[in-house]
């Protein structure tokens, strides 16, 4: 691999990272489109698993799947720090014990919703990625970009919901879940379909040696 590539593949990586952290420290707020109720996390999504497709198509799914892993530990440590962040006792000084409690706090939940969620989402991502490569013999790529995309942010969005919000309430129930989820992952699947021309940039991109 050319330096060139190497440093554009280094930079998505770096992307991957940021967009992983903004889901789980920005995603515990809840805001509305169209009526629907989602997290803001929705237009930090469709980033990693499209920048996982540009991977998978241009390095190969080892490659696709060494992003995951390597994200799934650097995830693994931040539920950890906010866990010590959060119940470590705070100084007589500090007042805004209980406001930090409140923001991090919840997040710990959403962390380890996120985890669990972006561990076997990004992998089903990855394997029906290279699934549909190889059954369209490497021609149509929007075909493998939105099929594996579609499928994944369902389990994702699935895993996600159950583990972050069951029994968060009374009404936090198993159909009122689903009434969450369906609404939910249609926005991704939209979001989805408008990345579609991403992708090919993308992997343009990453071709060019310039």
């Amino acid at each position: 691999m050319d330096k060139k590539k190497q440093n554009k593949r280094d930079f998505l990586f770096a992307l991957f990272i940021s967009f992983m952290v903004m889901v789980n420290l920005l995603g515990s707020k809840i805001t509305s489109l169209l009526g629907i109720r989602v997290s803001v996390g929705i237009f930090f999504m469709p980033v990693l698993f499209l920048i996982t497709d540009i991977v998978g198509e241009v390095f190969g799914d080892k490659e696709a799947h060494k992003f995951v892993n390597i994200s799934s530990i650097m995830l693994f440590i931040l539920f950890i720090m906010t866990y010590i962040s959060v119940t470590l006792t705070p100084d007589t000084s500090y007042k805004s014990q209980e406001s930090y409690k409140i923001i991090f706090g919840s997040s710990i939940r959403m962390t380890l919703a996120s985890l669990i969620s972006f561990i076997f989402s990004q992998k089903i991502d990855v394997f029906f990625f290279s699934f549909w490569k190889k059954v369209t013999a490497g021609k149509h790529l929007w075909i493998r970009n939105n099929l594996s995309t579609i499928t994944s942010q369902f389990i994702d969005t699935t895993i996600f919901e159950f583990i972050a919000f069951y029994k968060l309430t009374e009404n936090y129930n198993v159909s009122y879940i689903f009434s969450l989820i369906l609404p939910y992952w249609l926005f991704k699947v939209a979001l989805a379909l408008l990345d579609t021309p991403f992708c090919y940039l993308g992997v343009k991109w990453l071709n060019n040696n310039k």
